[in-house]
């Protein structure tokens, strides 16, 4: 901004004072704490359980491990952390280390403090400017992180003894500010201990150089539990070097998984086809989730990602759009039957524990899904309630739903059928108590329609077969 210092002298006039980086996260943070901020907005169901954590640790001015299975948002908090920043600092102008202009580290900054004086121009830098990320894979070097000499310096006419030769990695480039390591237990042993100075005495040394780098840092890291035994383990000595270790989790309840599912899937399309996800999509696609969280197929200790949930979403929207446009309808809703095209969504997203034969993964979700679907239907009906609906098929050919009809002319055929299609309004809006378009309705008692009848197939009262029109449900 134009009223900020520009140079060194009017840095001093302004009354600036350095401060640790750490120092100003806690400063910022107690001020947040007082407004009653949200901390880390978006984050759903970690008020009580993360977000104290991480609040603790902050107070604490602790370096910060995030550990958790995958999917549970760990960079994605780690990367909020800079909120807990300032919104701007002063540095030495091309200072490739962020030095403070009254606390200078490098030599460059040194040498221009010492000949330009209060004259020594200043410039500022943003919080996201301050935040530095590495994933940690087998192939990372120190120079990656601490630095190298650089042999085009060397060459350009710079002497190997003098500090001006030194090529700086992410870590001393981050000082001031915030370094994340993100899967720290991939990092090779060798160069996690190159991190027990950092982490310890807060300094660097470069290729023998008798000079030390005082580097101010925030340094923060994430780790999945199952790299501890699969890829590796963080070192012992390193592990107890970092301040805090915050445990991550997934949503506790089905309700929170749906609301972090909302928040972050891609549902509002700007086509010309309008799709409505029903509450009970959603509730059957999360409670796919969890049901494959606790499955003996599966293998826990990997977890299951809450990106299942949000690619399975993003796919069966899809599907309904897709239907939309070749009928040309301009209103859709999601069903069951477009929960069958989940599976590509759902591959990869979750580790078999005992077998890895083709197609074993997509039977595990087809299981799964039916569970799902059992377990939303029974929290709202009973298989009994739809005694008159089962009689009907025993004398009646089947009906057949799919992504060949037309909605009007599905509504049409499921009002012939008896126990569901004179109640189909009243179990709508059973399940869907929240008012939507009237033009929305028909597609919506559809789906509610084909969503009764899957689960009926699933508690055993009804036959489902495949069919180039779509499912047929019968007797």
């Amino acid at each position: 901004m134009p009223d900020r210092p520009r140079t060194l002298g009017e840095l001093r006039e302004s009354g600036y004072s350095p401060e640790s980086v750490k120092d100003e996260m806690r400063r910022n943070l107690i001020q947040k704490l007082k407004a009653h901020d949200e901390l880390f907005p978006g984050i759903v169901g970690y008020d009580e359980t993360v977000v104290p954590q991480i609040t603790n640790a902050i107070l604490s001015k602790h370096d910060v491990l995030f550990l958790g299975l995958r999917g549970q948002g760990k960079t994605r908090m780690l990367r909020m952390l800079t909120s807990f920043l300032d919104d701007s600092i002063p540095i030495v102008a091309g200072s490739e280390i962020n030095d403070d202009p009254l606390s200078p580290l490098s030599r460059f900054a040194l040498d221009r403090v010492a000949g330009e004086g209060d004259a020594c121009p200043i410039a500022w830098v943003g919080r996201s400017e301050r935040y530095h990320e590495k994933l940690a894979t087998p192939d990372v070097t120190i120079a990656d992180l601490i630095g190298e000499v650089d042999l085009i310096k060397h060459a350009e006419g710079r002497h190997l003894s003098s500090e001006d030769v030194m090529h700086f990695g992410l870590i001393p480039r981050s000082h001031r500010g915030i370094f994340c390591m993100n899967e720290l237990p991939d990092l090779s042993p060798k160069i996690q201990v190159g991190l027990f100075n950092v982490l310890e005495e807060r300094d660097i040394q470069i290729r023998g150089f008798t000079v030390r780098l005082p580097l101010d840092l925030c340094l923060v890291f994430s780790a999945n539990p199952e790299d501890y035994t699969n890829r590796g383990r963080i070192v012992t000595p390193l592990k107890d070097r970092i301040g805090s270790v915050v445990s991550t989790h997934y949503p506790a309840t089905r309700d929170l998984g749906v609301a972090i599912t909302k928040d972050n899937a891609w549902t509002d399309r700007n086509t010309d086809v309008a799709v409505f996800v029903p509450t009970f999509i959603r509730s059957i696609l999360e409670e796919t989730s969890r049901l494959a969280r606790t499955s003996p197929h599966v293998n826990q200790a990997s977890g299951v990602s809450v990106r299942m949930s949000i690619a399975n979403i993003e796919n069966a929207v899809s599907n309904a759009e897709r239907r939309g446009l070749l009928l040309g309808e301009s209103h859709v809703a999601v069903t069951v039957h477009d929960l069958a095209h989940i599976a590509p969504s759902a591959r990869g997203k979750m580790e078999l524990a005992m077998s890895d034969e083709p197609g074993e993964e997509d039977r595990l979700v087809d299981r799964l899904l039916a569970e799902a679907i059992k377990n939303v239907f029974d929290e709202s009906f009973k298989p009994k309630q739809f005694r008159d609906l089962v009689e009907h098929f025993e004398s009646s050919e089947a009906v057949i739903i799919g992504d060949g009809s037309k909605v009007t002319d599905t509504r049409e055929k499921l009002a012939m059928l008896p126990g569901l299609g004179t109640q189909l309004a009243n179990l709508t809006t059973e399940l869907e108590p929240d008012s939507s378009p009237e033009v929305l309705r028909p597609a919506l008692e559809v789906s509610v329609a084909g969503f009764i009848l899957d689960a009926l197939h699933h508690h055993n009262r009804l036959n489902r077969r495949s069919t180039e029109q779509g499912r047929a449900y019968g007797l």
